[in-house]
C-alpha cells in the first residue's frame, strides 16, 4: 500500500494518500479527482532538500498568515458597522 503526496488541479491542496489496489484518491478538501501525484523526497535528504522543505513551509506560512490577516480584517470591519 504506498503512500503518494498529491496536488489537487481544482483547488490547490497538498496532502498524502494511502492507495490500495486500483483505488482513486480525491481531495481531502474540495473532493475532485484532478489530482497529480507529485514526486516524493521522503527517503531523500541533503541540504537541497531541506532548504526546498523550508522554503515550501515558509510559503504555506505566508499565506496562512496572509489570511489570517484578512479574516482579522474582515472580522474589523464587520464589528464596526
Amino acid at each position: 500500500m504506498p503512500l503518494y503526496e498529491y496536488r489537487c488541479l481544482a483547488c490547490g491542496h497538498q496532502f498524502e494518500a494511502l492507495v490500495r489496489g486500483q483505488e482513486s484518491p480525491t481531495c481531502e478538501s474540495c473532493h475532485s479527482q484532478q489530482l497529480e501525484r507529485l514526486l516524493s523526497m521522503f527517503a531523500v535528504s541533503s541540504e537541497s532538500t531541506r532548504q526546498t522543505s523550508l522554503n515550501r513551509a515558509r510559503q504555506a506560512n505566508k499565506k496562512v498568515l496572509r489570511d489570517k490577516a484578512i479574516a482579522d480584517q474582515e472580522e474589523i470591519e464587520h464589528h464596526r458597522h
